[in-house]
C-alpha cells in the first residue's frame, strides 16, 4: 500500500473515531488556542455549528476575546471570554480545535474535570497528540478543512453560515490563497463554498484588506524597529507594551505584522517580537521555505508549521531578539 493510500485510510479512520466521539457524548466544552487567529475563531464556530445540528449541548470558551473582525460569523457573540467571565463549572468532555499542544488552550484547562474525554482536532505537524481522541491532518491547510470533512462524514448538509466559517479559516490560514499550503483540495473546497453562496470578495475585504486606525499607527511605529542580520537573511520587528499602550492597539492589531520583515527581498526568516507582559515575549516566525521554523520554535517550547511558527520566551525584548537571531542564524549556515 502506498503512503498516500495509507494516510488516506488513517484519516478516514480518524474521522470515524471523531464522529463516534461526538455521537457518544454530550455537553461539550469547545476551545481553541489563546490569541485566536482566523482559523481558530472559524474552527470554534464551525464546531459549534456541527454540535448544534446534532442536537448536542455545548459551551464555547476562550482565554481572551475573539477578534472583532470575525463578528459576522455565526454565534460569534456566544464565545465566553474566560478573562471576563471566569467560571467554577467543570467540564468532562472537551473538543480542542487548532491547538498544537495542551498548553495552547491556556487557562481554560482549569475548567477541566479530573477525568476528561478530549477530542483533539488540528492540522499542525507539531501536534503532540494530547487528548483521548485525535483528528489530526498535518497536510491540511487549516483546521476548518478538517471540520468540513467531519461535517460531511457526519452526513450534515453545510449551510451558508457554516460555509462562511470554513471559507474564512481557509482564506486566513492560506494568506488569501497565496501560501504554499494552497492545495488543489483547498481551491476545490473554496469553489464548493462559493457555489454555496459564500461571498468570498466581501470576506476578503473584511479580514484581509480593512485595517483599523490603531493598526496602521502601530504598523508605522513597528516599521521603525525593522532590523536585519546575517546579510539581511534575517529580519524582524519589535512591539513593546508601551507601543500597544500609546497607540491604543490590541493584540488583534498585530495580525499580519510579521509578514513585513518576511516579505523583504532576500530575507529567509522574518520575525515579530511582541511583549505580552513584563519579561514575557511572544515570537512569531515566518520562513521563505529554506528554514524549518517549526523545528526552531519547537526546540524553544513552541510549535507550528515549516513556514509559520511561534514560541514564547522569558526575558526582555532585547534578550529575545539576541537569542532568536542566534538560533535562526544556526539554520542558515
Amino acid at each position: 500500500m502506498s503512503s498516500g493510500m495509507s494516510h488516506a485510510r488513517e484519516y478516514s479512520q480518524q474521522l470515524e473515531t471523531a464522529a463516534k466521539f461526538i455521537e457518544q457524548h454530550d455537553d461539550f466544552l469547545v476551545v481553541s488556542h489563546i490569541q485566536p487567529d482566523g482559523d481558530a475563531a472559524s474552527s470554534t464556530y464551525a464546531t459549534g455549528w456541527i454540535l448544534k445540528q446534532l442536537g448536542k449541548s455545548y459551551t464555547m470558551i476562550n482565554e481572551g476575546s475573539m477578534p472583532s473582525k470575525f463578528s459576522y460569523l455565526p454565534e460569534s457573540d456566544q464565545v465566553i471570554d474566560f478573562n471576563k467571565e471566569s467560571s467554577n463549572r467543570r467540564y468532562q468532555t472537551i473538543i480542542s480545535v487548532d491547538c498544537a499542544d495542551f498548553s495552547r488552550m491556556g487557562k481554560i484547562s482549569t475548567l477541566f474535570d479530573d477525568q476528561i474525554a478530549l477530542l483533539n482536532i488540528d492540522h499542525h505537524p507539531t501536534n503532540d497528540r494530547f487528548g483521548s481522541c485525535h483528528l489530526i491532518k498535518p497536510d491540511a491547510a487549516a483546521t476548518v478543512q478538517i471540520l468540513y470533512d467531519l461535517a460531511i462524514h457526519l452526513k450534515l448538509t453545510p449551510s451558508l453560515a457554516f460555509g462562511n466559517c470554513i471559507y474564512t479559516g481557509l482564506l486566513t490560514d492560506t494568506g488569501g490563497f497565496r501560501y504554499s499550503n494552497t492545495s488543489p483540495e483547498v481551491l476545490q473546497m473554496g469553489a464548493t463554498l462559493l457555489a454555496l453562496g459564500v461571498q468570498g470578495a466581501e470576506i476578503a475585504e473584511q479580514v484581509l484588506e480593512r485595517v483599523t486606525y490603531s493598526q496602521i499607527v502601530l504598523l508605522q511605529r513597528a516599521l521603525s524597529t525593522l532590523s536585519f542580520a546575517s546579510n539581511r537573511k534575517i529580519a524582524w520587528l519589535a512591539v513593546s507594551l508601551a507601543d500597544l499602550d500609546q497607540t491604543g492597539a490590541s493584540s488583534d492589531d498585530l495580525d499580519g505584522l510579521v509578514n513585513y520583515p518576511r516579505n523583504v527581498e532576500g530575507v529567509e526568516v522574518g520575525m515579530l517580537f511582541k511583549e505580552k507582559a513584563s519579561g514575557v515575549i511572544k515570537v512569531s516566525l515566518r520562513s521563505s521555505g529554506g528554514v524549518d521554523v517549526a523545528a526552531i520554535a519547537q526546540s524553544l517550547g513552541g510549535g507550528g508549521h515549516v513556514r509559520a511558527a511561534g514560541c514564547t520566551l522569558k526575558g526582555t525584548l532585547e534578550d529575545a531578539i539576541v537569542r532568536m537571531v542566534e538560533e535562526v542564524g544556526k539554520e542558515l549556515i
